[in-house]
């Protein structure tokens, strides 16, 4: 039963959600677009406080012109610093929004479903299958769907945005230290995906004892 349940929740099967999904295609890809905006703007804003730390705060002209244009280049890149923090909060307040509204809709139809589908059993079903048996699959499978649709997949997208513009940017930067970044991310994500795996087992387990 534990195979079985493992199995429902490999990533192939999320491929059946499709038809609860694509009523919202619209909300989908607002929401990836908010995702993909608040990565942008993630990585943009060390670049953004770069420019004002090397351009406006680092000068070595000390004339009264100089310190003039020192100011208004301060001036400029606070306000482009500024700029970016703002789009940051806006396209992550969107994207949160977005997600949590898609998981509950995605959740409340999928609930809805299967129900539905429930009450169509014959009596025969209920005899051979203990009703705490499908409550309980019912409320753990939607709840993790909900998760699913409404947090991880997102940050997933949005991880993977990032790490790509970030291991670009690091290129641009300093190619060495690219390596040794992605030398210490195999270090840590190795790992972590064993004991993820191994924690998703055990609580499922879990799920069927009770």
């Amino acid at each position: 039963m534990t195979t079985e349940r493992a199995k429902a929740i490999s990533p192939k099967s999320l491929s059946g959600l499709t038809p609860f999904l694509r009523p919202y295609i619209g909300h989908i890809a607002a929401a990836v677009f908010f995702l993909v905006m608040a990565a942008i703007a993630t990585l943009v804003f060390p670049l953004a406080l770069r420019s004002l730390i090397d351009g406006g705060l680092v000068s070595g002209d000390t004339s009264a012109a100089g310190k003039g244009s020192q100011l208004m280049a301060l001036r400029t890149h606070f306000f482009e610093l500024f700029g970016v923090a703002a789009a940051l909060g806006l396209f992550s307040a969107g994207r949160f929004y977005m997600v949590s509204w898609l998981g509950e809709r995605v959740t409340a139809d999928l609930r809805n479903a299967v129900y539905g589908h429930v009450l169509k059993q014959s009596p025969e079903f209920f005899e051979t299958t203990q009703t705490g048996e499908v409550l309980s699959r019912l409320t753990g499978d939607t709840t993790l769907v909900q998760t699913v649709v409404g947090s991880s997949l997102s940050m997933g997208l949005r991880n993977a945005v990032m790490g790509v513009g970030a291991i670009f940017m690091l290129i641009y930067t300093n190619p060495y230290l690219m390596f040794q970044v992605l030398g210490v991310l195999v270090l840590i994500v190795a790992p972590s995906v064993w004991f993820g795996r191994r924690v998703r087992k055990l609580s499922r387990a879990s799920q069927d004892r009770v």
